[in-house]
C-alpha cells in the first residue's frame, strides 16, 4: 500500500513526495525555504492562493477565491478551464485553524463523504516542512480521485508556491 513518487525539480528547490499511505490516505510532503509564518500566509490569503494553487500547465484559472480562514469559517474556489462549459467549484469549511502550524478543512463539493485535508507547517531552522494529508471516505473515493487526475497537480502547485515565496515584491509576509 506504500506507493511513493518523488519529483525533483532542481537541486535548489524542494522535492515533493506523494505517498499513498493506506487505502484512504494520500500524503504530500515538501520543504520550503521560508519561515512557517510566511508559508502559512501563502495558504490563507486569497490574493496569494490565486498565484500558486492551480497548476498552470492544466490551463485552469481562478475565477474567484473566497476564504474565511478561522475555525468554522468557509472557503469557495471557482475555476475556469477553456474546455469546460461550466466553472468548477470547490468549497468546504475550516475545521481547525492554528496560525502558522495547522489547517484542517473539509472538501464538500462532492457531497457527504468528501475528503478531509490536514496541512501542517513545521518550522525547521530556516525552512518549513509542509505535510498535506488527505483522508478520503473510502478506498473507492481515493481511487477515483487518483484516476481522475485530481491528485496529480500537487507537485506543480508546490513548485509555484516555491517560486512565489522567493519572488521579490510578492507581498508574502508583508501584511
Amino acid at each position: 500500500m506504500d506507493t511513493t513518487r518523488e519529483l525533483e525539480s532542481t537541486p535548489m528547490k524542494g522535492r515533493t513526495t506523494v505517498e499513498r499511505r493506506s487505502e484512504r490516505e494520500l500524503v504530500v510532503t515538501r520543504t520550503f525555504n521560508a519561515p512557517a509564518r510566511i508559508v502559512f500566509e501563502a495558504w490563507t490569503r486569497p490574493e496569494l492562493l490565486k498565484r500558486w494553487w492551480a497548476p498552470k500547465t492544466c490551463g485552469i484559472s481562478f475565477i474567484s477565491c473566497e476564504t474565511d480562514v478561522r475555525t468554522g469559517g468557509t472557503y469557495r474556489f471557482v475555476f475556469g478551464h477553456p474546455a469546460a462549459e461550466q466553472p468548477m467549484e470547490f468549497f468546504g469549511r475550516y475545521v481547525e485553524v492554528t496560525p502558522h502550524s495547522r489547517l484542517v478543512w473539509t472538501n464538500d463539493e462532492g457531497g457527504e463523504g468528501g475528503a478531509v485535508t490536514t496541512v501542517t507547517f513545521e518550522e525547521r531552522g530556516d525552512v518549513t516542512l509542509v505535510v498535506m494529508h488527505d483522508l478520503y471516505a473510502s478506498k473507492e473515493a481515493l481511487d477515483g480521485a487518483i484516476a481522475s487526475g485530481a491528485t496529480s497537480g500537487s507537485s506543480e502547485a508546490f513548485e509555484q508556491l516555491d517560486e512565489l515565496l522567493v519572488t521579490p515584491g510578492a507581498s508574502v509576509g508583508r501584511s
